[in-house]
């Protein structure tokens, strides 16, 4: 399923985006607070296995692009991580740095929020942000998430929002 933002379209991912996404994706510097993928064949391997669970979950990240221009500047969405198991669904975004600080993130976040609250019934997802990007922090709130804990063996903080209820009008 494809979805349109006011400013975005996320689509899922095709093998001909993977060079596209490695521009940011295996950028240590871009990924500094995440996994950054050491090689072209490292990050075709993380979408393909993301794409692999969307045929069993029935979603996973999309690659983010401009409505304007079709130019790809992101990765995201929701997702059972299959490299690090165990947390439920959760939401993660990834944007080329060119793109840092103009909305896009919070856009995407709440894309899936409505995605998870009114197609997927989904009782709750979480996020996973690092303390010191106050960025990534200050997205989760603008989507309804809350602090949870710190997890130690992460060095994460471990955030968690509700299902929130479309309310009837009568």
């Amino acid at each position: 399923m494809n979805i349109e933002t006011a400013r975005l379209i996320l689509r899922r991912p095709v093998l001909a985006d993977v060079p596209k996404l490695f521009e940011f994706l295996g950028d240590a510097e871009a990924m500094r607070y995440t996994h950054a993928d050491g090689s072209l064949r490292a990050c075709r391997r993380r979408i393909a296995v993301h794409e692999w669970c969307r045929r069993c979950t029935g979603y996973a990240p999309w690659t983010i692009g401009m409505k304007t221009d079709g130019r790809i500047i992101g990765w995201g969405g929701l997702y059972d991580d299959p490299f690090e198991p165990g947390w439920g669904v959760e939401i993660g975004y990834y944007f080329h740095p060119s793109t840092w600080g103009r909305g896009y993130a919070t856009e995407l976040a709440i894309a899936c929020t409505a995605l998870a609250d009114h197609v997927l019934r989904l009782p709750e997802i979480r996020a996973f942000a690092r303390p010191e990007n106050a960025a990534s922090r200050r997205v989760l709130a603008k989507a309804g998430f809350e602090m949870v804990r710190f997890v130690p063996e992460t060095g994460r903080l471990l955030y968690q929002r509700g299902r929130q209820h479309q309310s009837s009008v009568v």
